[in-house]
């Protein structure tokens, strides 16, 4: 008998063997005709992949140019499993214009312990009803409110920045980029100011900076892809003590909102307060005990009491806009500085633009203003187009897909490389040349809807991008006004 079931164990082991390698025959002729780097039978590519964060960058733009012909797009394996990568918009089109294909990759697996299923991480299911219930939250209307916080941060970076640029000595801005963009997003998100600014030593603050960094580091390292090997390895216990906090700190905001709002009789009470602020019909101390304004929170809070979300789904919403809103939105601001500070003849038009607007006025910018600044705007698109926040994001296929004459099969992860798309001669002559009137309306005009992708494109495309742009703007014009930038490295060092 114990023959016998060694022999069935065998035979067991041989059949499913046979079955994985049938399969991968199987995908390896259907993706013959698609252009890709050399790869080896069971492992792939994988053995060719660069392991440190900024060679696997590299390297996955570097096998983009070496096909660089239409239709743009060629196919890798990680040991027998098909990746097609996309460069080109009209391939992009396929697959990001079908409402089937909107489940995110397995790198966005790597959130799922601090975001949960929020609506960044969630599969198409649970994504399409909760997508239609929070787009009314960046409605312009309510989105208006947040221009107070721009300016308040902005000022505040105003005055930090001020020492160095009097000492005319050289400073990394990035850091201070970055502090800004994480208070603002904070009391926005969730009504409360972390100071990240002026006290950098706020757990939160470290934690969110931390995880940021852990998580970026992690989807560009393929060692670390492994859950066991991140865990046990890697930066596990680091990640563990930054949930730790984050998790920490939202729910505790959460409790306390509700708590604040429960005392006030419910969030219609706490709607009236702030439309009687607006009517200017109750005293301001009556208004600060009520809020002065909206957060994020509070819509997510009000849509609780209509029954229209549960409870537990607040803290992963909240932590998905302190997650998309400030590491993305640090980043474009920064690379514009950068490249004003190089081009300087740019830096003029956009100096130009606001003495046109504000002249000696130190007042505040309004949300009409923010409107105002169509220059400024094309100097941020542009500077998304050559870096992007989101280099690269992948699909799942939900169906057999026809891609340009090539049917990919239905579980094939599509990477969209927006690096590249961002750099076809086809819809940006000279690619690489840093030209903010390719965004003008005479240039922008008939240009291919997908050749743009900085927030994504299609229906899963990014419901804050509104607020990022009137962020980004609203920094941008504050430091603008009052200072002139310069960049110490070129873009060709």
């Amino acid at each position: 008998m114990a023959v016998l079931g060694i022999a069935l164990l065998i035979g067991a082991i041989v059949a499913l063997v046979a079955t994985a390698l049938l399969k991968h025959l199987r995908l390896r002729r259907q993706f013959a005709a698609c252009p890709g780097p050399r790869s080896f039978p069971l492992i792939g590519n994988a053995a060719q992949l660069k392991m440190k964060p900024e060679d696997f960058m590299d390297q996955t733009m570097g096998t983009c140019m070496m096909f660089p012909a239409y239709p743009r797009m060629q196919n890798i394996w990680l040991a027998t499993e098909p990746y097609v990568m996309l460069y080109g918009a009209e391939v992009v089109e396929v697959v990001l214009s079908s409402g089937k294909h909107i489940d995110k990759g397995f790198e966005y697996n790597m959130l799922h312990p601090w975001l949960g299923r929020g609506l960044l991480t969630s599969a198409s299911t649970t994504w399409r009803p909760r997508r239609k219930l929070l787009t009314p939250t960046f409605h312009y209307d309510i989105l208006k409110d947040f221009v107070e916080v721009f300016n308040q941060q902005s000022k505040i970076l105003l005055g930090i920045l001020r020492p160095f640029a009097e000492s005319g000595k050289s400073f990394d801005v990035s850091t201070y980029i970055a502090s800004c963009a994480l208070d603002i997003i904070c009391e926005s998100a969730m009504g409360r100011s972390v100071n990240a600014q002026l006290n950098h030593q706020s757990d939160y603050v470290k934690a969110i900076i931390e995880i940021n960094d852990i998580i970026h580091k992690r989807q560009k390292n393929p060692l670390s892809w492994p859950n066991f090997l991140f865990w046990h390895f890697g930066n596990g216990k680091r990640h563990a003590w930054c949930l730790e906090v984050l998790h920490g700190f939202t729910q505790k905001v959460i409790d306390e909102r509700k708590a604040e709002i429960d005392k006030l009789g419910g969030m219609d009470e706490m709607m009236n307060a702030l439309q009687d602020k607006r009517n200017n019909n109750v005293g301001d101390d009556d208004v600060d005990s009520k809020k002065q304004r909206l957060a994020f929170l509070d819509l997510l809070l009000d849509l609780v009491d209509r029954q229209q979300m549960p409870m537990a789904d607040v803290r992963p919403e909240v932590d998905t806009f302190m997650f998309e809103g400030h590491d993305t939105t640090s980043s474009a601001m920064t690379w514009t500085l950068h490249l004003l500070g190089c081009y300087p003849e740019v830096q003029r038009r956009v100096h130009a633009e606001l003495d046109a607007l504000f002249g000696d006025d130190a007042r505040d910018i309004t949300f009409e203003d923010i409107g105002s600044l169509k220059y400024l705007e094309c100097c941020v698109k542009e500077t998304l187009r050559l870096f992007p926040s989101v280099p690269m994001f992948t699909r799942v296929l939900k169906h057999d897909q026809p891609i340009d004459g090539l049917v990919v099969p239905a579980g094939t992860q599509v990477v969209i490389v927006s690096y590249m798309v961002h750099r076809d001669p086809k819809h940006w002559p000279d690619p690489e040349v840093f030209d903010p009137d390719r965004f003008s309306p005479q240039q922008t005009a008939g240009r291919h809807p997908y050749a743009f992708l900085p927030f994504s494109a299609g229906g899963r495309n990014c419901i804050g991008q509104r607020f990022a742009m009137m962020e980004e703007k609203t920094v941008l014009a504050w430091l603008l006004r009052y200072f002139e930038v310069e960049s110490v490295q070129r873009r060709d060092q």
